[in-house]
């Protein structure tokens, strides 16, 4: 009998969904396999319905969460630990990949964990609580990394893992962006603000990777121009080439947003026929489908996001919170 261990896969992609991410899910699915990559996908289930488990068998290997309770924002690290690889690639549901990811992997493969910093105003986001909150050593100060993709070779795994689904069990939600609190709160970003104070506790500057937000845009994706439906190319001015778009806050599949790259590619990444797992239209929201009638229903939504953002920047409900911390991120940097 050969007690050997058994061998990891070189790479895999982890990703969390229930019934409503599963268009979004797909798009991820169909985009890794259109780009090259033929990893397995990874998906811990939680909610997904029985046709959506059925459809999805021939294509990705399903997982239970640990905890039906559990949050789905605290989940994502449970895929690599219930079925490791060499080089694991945490990637959430809302995200296009639109090049190849293989000098990203490879960097992992290399002992480095590889993130994209977030978002203005959140990318010099930094609060000293999380050191004496989560038991941390002391921090070393870097830009805020957005954790809907990560990835990071096996050998870091109990450096990395551990202390981050330890610290989410210790914050929990209440005090996060999914309970009472405000972008002040140390944990509003939960997982995230967690993933970040490990990373500046536990790890080393070259033990990092750290890529330009622009190259994993988030909406509306500005200065961004699809150059090629069908290779799923978008380029910017400048020649640089993004490798994914992350839909970050409203889905388009879920709601009406502005007619972005994203949701043109997410048409083209469902309803095409080259794709690995192709939907029925009907089964999508008219401004996601082809054809006349739904470049009007996109034109009607794209106009009426318009007015409610609009609106939002009149009334300063999110234009505010935004100015206020741009303006703690610069006092931060002098």
């Amino acid at each position: 009998m050969d007690d050997s261990p058994v061998p990891l896969p070189g790479a895999a992609f982890y990703t969390v969904a229930d019934r409503r991410f599963f268009p979004g899910l797909v798009a991820l699915l169909n985009s890794l396999r259109l780009t090259g990559h033929e990893e397995p996908l990874v998906v811990v289930d939680i909610g997904l319905s029985p046709q959506q488990r059925e459809m999805l068998a021939d294509h990705v290997l399903l997982v239970e969460p640990p905890s039906p309770d559990m949050p789905a924002v605290f989940v994502a690290p449970y895929g690599p630990l219930r079925r490791p690889a060499e080089v694991a690639v945490l990637i959430d549901a809302d995200i296009i990949v639109t090049r190849p990811l293989t000098e990203l992997t490879e960097a992992a493969r290399q002992g480095r964990i590889v993130a994209f910093v977030d978002c203005l105003p959140n990318s010099h986001r930094f609060h000293p609580e999380w050191q004496t909150t989560l038991g941390l050593g002391p921090l070393r100060r870097r830009r805020y990394l957005n954790a809907g993709f990560l990835a990071y070779p096996h050998a870091l795994t109990e450096r990395l893992l551990p202390p981050w689904t330890e610290g989410q069990r210790t914050i929990g939600v209440a005090h996060s962006r999914y309970g009472s609190a405000t972008l002040d709160d140390p944990f509003y970003f939960a997982d995230q603000d967690v993933l970040n104070a490990v990373l500046a506790a536990r790890f080393e500057d070259d033990e990092l990777l750290v890529l330009d937000h622009r190259l994993a845009p988030h909406p509306p994706f500005p200065g961004l121009d699809l150059v090629d439906r069908d290779r799923l190319t978008c380029r910017y001015g400048d020649g640089a080439e993004p490798f994914l778009l992350h839909h970050v806050l409203a889905k388009p599949w879920l709601r009406a947003t502005r007619d972005t790259v994203y949701s043109t590619l997410m048409t083209r990444l469902l309803l095409a026929p080259d794709v690995a797992l192709r939907l029925d239209p009907p089964a999508l929201p008219l401004r996601l489908r082809e054809g006349r009638a739904a470049a009007l229903d996109r034109r009607r939504a794209d106009a009426v996001t318009l007015v409610h953002d609009h609106g939002r920047h009149q009334l300063g409900r999110f234009g505010i919170r935004t100015r206020l911390a741009r303006r703690r991120a610069r006092r931060a940097t002098r």
